[in-house]
């Protein structure tokens, strides 16, 4: 049995202060910290010590702060990889949701999706956000151990759990996963069929 766990990182001080995320590089706030901990101790609860186990993370500082938190309680090393971050928005970065919502052009209702360049100068498309996430949870996901845990953004969680399923990127551009900050996502891969399974979604820790 193949089991992901995707974390998305809690709340975060970009979320209170209304400002742009992606490779802004914010912290976690005494809130964030506290539903971090409690996942820490959720994935402890959740994963027997007797089952292999590794850890990922994006290297922004609010995803590694919740990875540090399941690593307190794991005592599983986290490997962090930018390749995890958030959706880039080029110069929106760290302006206000205002600045960047006055600019933003939405994707077509018909017509190419993915590669939807949105008028934001330095922005990925969600072709390029999808590819690199692909490629690294390919790597992560070749490798044999039966508990992955990927310490991440809400952006990141439709693409990483759509790895997980197999699903061609060029086929995502309508699907998008909802899951809130500071929860679980789970995945599974049963070892008989070898079937793919979304388990739990956005499940917060009890």
């Amino acid at each position: 049995m193949k089991t992901l766990y995707i974390v998305t990182h809690p709340e975060a001080t970009h979320h209170v202060e209304d400002r742009v995320g992606g490779w802004y590089d914010s912290d976690l706030t005494a809130r964030g910290l506290e539903t971090a901990a409690g996942i820490g101790k959720e994935m402890a609860a959740r994963i027997p010590r007797t089952e292999s186990v590794e850890l990922y993370s994006s290297d922004l500082r609010r995803a590694a702060q919740t990875a540090a938190a399941i690593e307190e309680n794991l005592g599983t090393s986290p490997v962090f990889d930018v390749r995890l971050r958030e959706k880039s928005y080029g110069i929106a970065e760290g302006k206000s949701e205002g600045w960047l919502r006055d600019r933003f052009r939405t994707p077509p209702l018909a017509g190419e999706r993915l590669r939807h360049e949105e008028g934001i100068e330095g922005a990925e498309t969600m072709y390029e956000f999808a590819c690199r996430v692909y490629e690294v949870m390919g790597e992560i996901l070749d490798r044999p151990c039966s508990h992955h845990i990927i310490s991440t953004h809400g952006g990141v969680l439709t693409f990483a759990a759509a790895a997980f399923l197999r699903l061609p990127i060029n086929e995502l551009g309508f699907m998008r996963l909802q899951a809130p900050p500071g929860t679980i996502t789970v995945l599974r891969e049963d070892d008989y069929f070898h079937n793919r399974s979304l388990v739990e979604l956005g499940t917060p820790a009890r």
